[in-house]
């Protein structure tokens, strides 16, 4: 059975799909991943910055790699792409050159130059071969020189099978090892494996967490997202533009911060729905609002120039709905003028334009500039830490009871009484509790405003967004 997991420090060897633009490399890459990781679209080009992700066929764990199309007359931002994904071949343990059967460009002729002088570890794969009958034209491809040659169709997933065996084959004649025997015995055995996330429990029933903070770098189209991310992996693995859309996929890479280990995603900007009319900026803009549901906390770049917009606004809503953790970054900050209380006069002006992020913690910065980001990444321990937060059941009645005979539940025409019962907490990431009450029906929505501040202050949750469900009962809590 196929198994993907999440990136790595481990140092597995990497497989690199590489080939001239729309030759059907991301499609192969799904395909071998059996998920949609990499955008796919006629478009040309539409692949910019390397997607990679672990993955074992069966024997050897590797890091397979999904690179942009090389343009060898390309200039501006596909010749960025075209020398990143050039790269990646020579630092590749194994590479494997799309061609089209379809057709044999000069583009790739030129690649086949390019590249020859890595033969020994590069297996041609010719895509679009989905009958046996068609694998008989195949012979012609070893005139380019290469000792391998495997006729698949990454659309229809034919001799994908066969390809993952020569890709194990290949990895082992250049001597990596299997992966351990003695840990497939554990796992079978129920032990955990590398990459096993520990249960927890949530409002849902079973949740997953793991030792690590993921972190979503989301925002409008140049504020800075990619040069953010680079910086704290110090890496270059995300292309840095002045064009609007340059990142597309997500682009996922990870760091060390004291004893902290961060995952980040670089999302591709998000711009109003109306504006966007490719179907590649579509599928990058639902990609980059997915990275909602698989971050822990999003880092929402704001250009500190330009300010809060409606579609910061929009984000920010769908993750205080998801209730995830959230970081404002005022980026760029070493190009506003810094007039007296400015850091105060910009927090109040957000904090009254959009009063749903009140909790939400500030922080400038100048990604391009800055060379410590310590302010932002303690903010985001402390911020991951409050939305790990449990509060025993009996502590938070302890504090509830003083709470409502301080300030009692108002009624209505004085006949209708209303009584909080007791209060629970059901989950963490996201944050949840449930109150129970006498009378659900018009109780006050400014009473539960009251205890949300309430527990905001009391338990230290002042810096994550979390809810409040109410629940009718007759029952009331008692401490045993």
């Amino acid at each position: 059975m196929k198994d993907s997991k999440d990136l790595s420090s481990v140092n597995y060897p990497v497989v690199v799909i590489a080939g001239r633009p729309n030759v059907g490399k991301s499609t192969l890459f799904n395909r071998i991943l059996g998920k949609r990781k990499s955008i796919t679209d006629p478009t040309p080009g539409v692949t910019r910055d390397a997607v990679a992700e672990l993955y074992n066929p069966g024997r050897i764990t590797i890091k397979l790699m999904d690179t942009g199309g090389v343009n060898t007359s390309g200039v501006g931002i596909e010749k960025t792409v075209s020398e990143r994904s050039l790269n990646h071949v020579k630092d590749a343990d194994l590479v494997l050159f799309l061609l089209d059967a379809k057709e044999i460009l000069p583009e790739d002729e030129i690649f086949i130059k390019k590249i020859r002088k890595y033969a020994d570890k590069i297996i041609l794969v010719i895509n679009k071969v989905d009958t046996p009958e068609k694998e008989n034209t195949i012979w012609n491809y070893y005139s380019f020189g290469f000792d391998k040659v495997v006729p698949v169709s990454s659309a229809h997933g034919y001799n994908i099978d066969l390809l993952e065996e020569e890709i194990e084959k290949a990895l082992l004649a250049r001597n990596y090892q299997p992966d351990s025997p003695e840990g497939e015995k554990e796992n079978e055995e129920g032990g955990e494996s590398e990459g096993q996330e520990e249960d927890c429990e949530s409002e849902e029933g079973i949740g997953r967490r793991e030792n690590v903070i993921r972190l979503a770098i989301m925002g409008k189209p140049n504020t800075g997202k990619s040069t953010l991310s680079n910086k704290l992996t110090e890496t270059e693995q995300s292309i840095v533009s002045d064009m609007p859309g340059t990142t597309r996929d997500i682009v996922e890479g990870e760091f060390l911060f004291g004893k902290t280990k961060f995952k980040i995603m670089d999302t591709a900007g998000i711009r109003r729905k109306n504006r966007v009319t490719e179907n590649v900026e579509y599928y990058s803009v639902n990609r980059a609002i997915k990275a909602i549901d698989d971050c822990d906390l999003v880092l929402m770049l704001i250009d500190a120039e330009e300010g809060l917009s409606d579609q910061d606004k929009k984000i920010a809503n769908q993750v205080v709905k998801k209730g995830k953790g959230i970081i404002i970054v005022l980026n760029k900050w070493d190009k506003v003028k810094h007039l007296p209380n400015i850091i105060t006069a910009m927090q109040d002006r957000i904090r009254f334009l959009f009063p749903i992020l009140d909790f939400a913690p500030i922080v400038p910065l100048s990604a391009l500039n800055d060379a410590k980001f310590d302010d932002l990444l303690k903010m985001a321990i402390k911020v991951n830490k409050q939305l790990e937060t449990r509060i025993s059941t009996p502590g938070i009645n302890k504090a509830l009871k003083e709470w409502t005979e301080d300030y009692p539940p108002p009624s209505i025409g004085g006949i209708i009484k209303f009584k909080v019962r007791y209060i629970t907490q059901t989950g963490i990431k996201p944050c949840r509790f449930l109150i129970f009450v006498n009378r659900l029906k018009g109780f006050p929505a400014s009473y539960i405003s009251y205890i949300k501040n309430k527990i905001r202050k009391k338990f230290g949750l002042g810096s994550i967004p979390f809810e409040i469900n109410i629940k009718e009962t007759e029952k009331v809590w008692k401490e045993n």
